[in-house]
């Protein structure tokens, strides 16, 4: 697990496995690479894959006041650099960060899935703000409710009473999982305000000259489908696909026939 270091200093540790061409897989937000052992394993078969915790988790540099999506672009530069690699998988807010890498670095292809794109309106001040207090004075699952909401806007679930997701939200931070994620929390508000401050039209992507594929699930919020589509028709050599039955954790999942249409394009 060698630790590299980036130009302002921070360190990562990069985490390799398998054998084959180099691939960087983003995580995406509200977790750490751990909860990607699954396609790891599966790109592995074929890859050299490369893993790090992006800022803010476990044992990677601090997400402080500097944070942005800059951060992440030279953090990223950095591995790319150390590893040799010019692919990419991203998911949701990695996936964000692969397409404006892909902006400025020299990369080959990227597959993203369920990719967090702001769009205007996208993301509510009063809901980020929210959000953003909840995280402050520590109450987590008012947090994660109003994440549910700001992430959901249109699901059925979201017409439920506040405290019904808070409810909800205290069950699953007892949870294993919730317990790593609770870790990050902090991280979540940064993220989704960078991501805000970033909000534009599909054509912001359009300058990116490496190949694209940009996947969403059927069952993920129906947005992710339509920006995928959007910024696909951007960008010179791209396309979109839906995976069925996909949802949004189906990239941690990563069953087969998820993995397949993704080891399709990166192999080629």
């Amino acid at each position: 697990m060698p630790t590299i270091e980036t130009d302002t200093g921070a360190e990562i540790t990069v985490h390799s496995q398998g054998n084959g061409p180099g691939l960087v897989l983003l995580h995406g937000g509200g977790v750490g690479f751990r909860e990607y052992a699954r396609p790891a394993r599966a790109f592995a078969q074929h890859f050299t894959v490369h893993l790090y915790n992006r800022r803010g988790r476990p044992g990677a540099a601090p997400m402080d006041e500097t944070y942005s999506i800059a951060t992440d672009i030279a953090d990223l530069a950095a591995v790319l650099r150390h590893t040799g690699a010019r692919d990419i998988f991203g998911h949701s807010g990695g996936g964000f960060v692969a397409l404006r890498a892909a902006l400025t670095l020299p990369l080959r292809k990227i597959a993203v899935y369920d990719p967090a794109i702001p769009t205007p309106g996208r993301l509510p001040p009063a809901q980020l703000n929210a959000l953003e207090t909840a995280v402050t004075i520590g109450n987590y699952p008012l947090a994660i409710a109003t994440m549910f909401r700001i992430a959901n806007p249109h699901a059925a679930a979201s017409k439920m009473p506040l405290s019904w997701h808070t409810l909800m939200a205290k069950a699953f931070l007892s949870t294993p999982l919730g317990h790593r994620f609770a870790e990050v929390m902090p991280t979540i508000p940064r993220e989704l305000n960078e991501l805000a401050a970033h909000a534009g039209p599909p054509s912001d992507y359009a300058p990116i000259t490496a190949e694209v594929l940009l996947a969403a699930g059927t069952r993920s919020p129906a947005h992710f489908a339509q920006d995928c589509h959007a910024v696909a028709a951007e960008i010179p050599h791209a396309r979109s696909i839906t995976i069925p039955g996909g949802t949004h954790n189906s990239a941690n999942i990563a069953r087969k026939p998820f993995m397949q249409p993704f080891l399709d394009f990166l192999s080629t």
